[in-house]
């Protein structure tokens, strides 16, 4: 199939290279010049593991393209997937759905009668009719049907996560709509990758439902965490023993400094906006949010407490900056919080992250960005485990104590054992245990 990826960000960039390499033919779009100059020349605009070998490949191998042509891409393609960003509206947090309408408008100038339109973006329930009313309005009488597919990509993974999705949501109620949607799919399809089919605004709905609840995994963690802490519990342990409980499951119970990235925050906060709007509010995904929000300001308050009550004067070296591992994304990254207020306290704050800090260079101002690990730890009076890179997990804690003025590590991500840092001589802090 022909496939046109309006968008050439995260979501559009990992989905249309993945669906080039299932064999389809795809032409990434996007109306940043510079970006598509860096594409086509080999250089990727974010840092997501695999990405640029699989792009490399499928250049090479003549199915991928990338392009500012939004006409002529749009007039080849059988399927074009709207793939453009609904971050949070200025001022109240409802998504801001400005691009993807705008990407609607262009492509019912351009498509074909008969190409099916996909929206990729995640967008609030109803969102799909609009951009169905917008293609009708532009081309009366002309069949496009309008067709929601949520991704579920994690960042850091994106690729494995396409080509082995636990689900593949499609929502339409058009009989050949849903043939296009199957023969995009076939290939994961033919591997017994489940596709369900349910109605347009079902899917809208279940992206944000999935969002939702592993937030709320993670803020319920995070409260466990401090009721373990006051009451002498493990929560790794309690963690461990109500995520063997199938019903429960393991996974997004790490308890840690709080939840960012470019989904989970913008998501949960649409989501309560949708709830208000609908009459139907949603009591437990606004509690989660204001859990989140406390616990990123809460982590500052517990290295301040590390190091004596005071910070002032002293130099805090910083271990990670993105809000995850294996991404440079930093958008509601909880070092956000931790650094301003380390710095109001006093601090001065110094940092290293292997992807992260050019992007972090442009957020955070008055720290001092090293070039390696150690190098961000000499002459520090704490280290603080913000992001649980691979680099991080095996530091020589030798050499970690040599460097640093005090001895005192706050991990917030429990990546260190209690026991071998207490035997290695270490004030060390973690969360929960």
């Amino acid at each position: 199939m022909h496939i046109a990826m309006i968008g050439s960000g995260y979501v559009g960039l990992v989905s249309g290279v993945c669906f080039a390499d299932f064999g389809h033919d795809v032409v990434c779009i996007d109306k940043d010049a510079d970006k598509i100059a860096q594409l086509r020349a080999g250089r990727m605009p974010i840092f997501e593991p695999g990405l640029k070998e699989i792009v490399e490949k499928n250049v090479r191998e003549g199915r991928l393209s990338f392009s500012t042509d939004i006409a002529a891409g749009v007039a080849a393609a059988q399927a074009v997937f709207i793939a453009v960003g609904t971050p949070s509206r200025r001022g109240d947090g409802y998504a801001d759905l400005s691009f993807v309408y705008a990407a609607a408008r262009e492509i019912a100038e351009h498509v074909r009668d008969g190409t099916v339109v996909v929206t990729k973006s995640t967008v609030p329930v109803g969102a799909g009719d609009e951009v169905e009313r917008i293609v009708r309005a532009a081309r009366p009488g002309a069949n496009i049907p309008v067709v929601s597919n949520p991704e579920f990509l994690r960042e850091g993974a994106a690729i494995a996560d396409f080509k082995h999705p636990d689900r593949i949501v499609i929502g339409t109620d058009d009989a050949r709509a849903r043939e296009a949607m199957q023969e995009v799919y076939r290939p994961l399809h033919l591997n017994n990758h489940p596709l369900l089919f349910t109605s347009r605004r079902t899917a809208e709905l279940i992206k944000y439902a999935a969002n939702a609840f592993l937030a709320t995994k993670i803020s319920f963690i995070n409260e466990m965490a401090d009721l373990c802490e006051a009451t002498g519990a493990n929560v790794q342990d309690v963690a461990r023993g109500i995520g063997l409980d199938n019903r429960i499951g393991r996974k997004f119970l790490h308890a840690g400094p709080g939840y960012g990235g470019s989904c989970f925050p913008k998501d949960t906060l649409a989501l309560v906006k949708t709830g208000h709007d609908a009459g139907s509010p949603l009591r437990i995904v606004e509690t989660v949010i204001a859990v989140n929000d406390q616990r990123k300001r809460a982590m500052a308050r517990k290295v301040i407490a590390a190091c004596g009550g005071n910070v002032r004067g002293k130099t805090i070296a910083l271990l990670g900056l993105t809000f995850k591992p294996n991404t440079d994304d930093m958008r509601d990254a909880p070092s956000l919080a931790l650094v301003p207020a380390l710095q109001d306290a006093g601090a001065k704050v110094r940092a290293y992250d292997p992807e992260g800090m050019a992007q972090a260079a442009s957020l955070l101002d008055n720290v001092e960005f090293a070039e390696s690990a150690y190098a961000c730890l000499k002459g520090a009076d704490a280290l603080v485990l913000v992001t649980e890179w691979d680099a991080f997990r095996a530091l020589d804690l030798d050499k970690v104590k040599a460097l640093l003025n005090a001895p005192v590590v706050v991990d917030l991500r429990n990546v260190y054992a209690p026991a071998e840092m207490d035997k290695r001589g270490f004030c060390y802090f973690s969360v929960g245990r």
